[in-house]
């Protein structure tokens, strides 16, 4: 068995899954399908989450390479029925959205950027979300929603 801290809650993983990638259990076996598989090797971004508050791809690793370390996705950034999290809702006032299959991994590497860097420039925004695609070319609505999101979540004194 194999600890996985996920949003907050611990799971033990099955020893059987403990050859499939982490993506893979957070998706098929842990229901948290938020996390996408884009491109199948872990370099587009679709499968970005937070290990340790760290932007990393979860396709590239197995769940005992993160055991006992805390994972978040995009689903444990906004409880049910609470406020959205300051990016997701940045990302719906700037109309980001165009097919939506990037922007949790989006969102996921702009909350790693906004904790290392609370007032990012421009600049600074589009090098740190470059590994990221986005076929749909949503990326300048990106950068507009995370400097939003990043002033939000000065306002609010924290960031989450």
């Amino acid at each position: 068995m194999t600890r996985l801290l996920v949003n907050g809650t611990s799971y033990n993983v099955a020893d059987p899954w403990a050859d499939e990638s982490l993506l893979v259990v957070l998706r098929e076996h842990l229901g948290l399908v938020g996390v996408k598989c884009g491109c199948g090797e872990g370099s587009c971004g679709a499968c970005t989450i937070l290990i340790d508050g760290e932007a990393t791809r979860s396709y590239r690793l197995k769940p005992n390479d993160v055991a006992d370390l805390s994972l978040t996705t995009i689903e444990g950034l906004s409880q049910s029925g609470a406020p959205l999290h300051p990016l997701q809702q940045a990302w719906i006032d700037e109309a980001v959205a165009q097919c939506g299959f990037c922007h949790p991994g989006q969102i996921m590497q702009a909350l790693a950027l906004l904790k290392h860097n609370p007032a990012p420039s421009t600049d600074e925004i589009a090098d740190w979300m470059a590994g990221n695609l986005c076929r749909c070319g949503s990326q300048v609505r990106a950068i507009r929603a995370i400097h939003r999101a990043a002033e939000a979540m000065r306002d609010e004194g924290a960031v989450r």
